[in-house]
């Protein structure tokens, strides 16, 4: 997995599957809550997202609300969002 962030824009390529993913996730968006509570995260190519992940954006949405935005690329991730019931949270959207 891959991370960059500009400004308030996050992408992420390649498949979250580990903790280390995790942490790379929360350190890069950690610093971007520090002086926006807007972000805008996209999803590239990953087909799945950890669970330590979801509730991490939980967290930022429901606790220290933060509007987040996702944008996802895979249709298996978008249905997994679907499944859990998550697309209006985080405002998901395909790409």
């Amino acid at each position: 997995m891959n991370i960059a962030a500009s400004s308030n824009r996050v992408t992420i390529n390649g498949n979250i599957k580990s903790i280390q993913d995790y942490q790379n996730i929360k350190e890069v968006i950690d610093e971007i809550v520090k002086t926006n509570k807007h972000i805008i995260l996209n999803i590239t190519d990953s087909i799945s997202i950890t669970s330590s992940v979801i509730g991490y954006f939980n967290k930022l949405v429901l606790k220290d609300n933060v509007d987040l935005q996702i944008n996802v690329g895979d249709a298996q991730l978008m249905n997994l969002f679907e499944d859990l019931n998550l697309i209006s949270l985080f405002k998901v959207k395909k790409v």
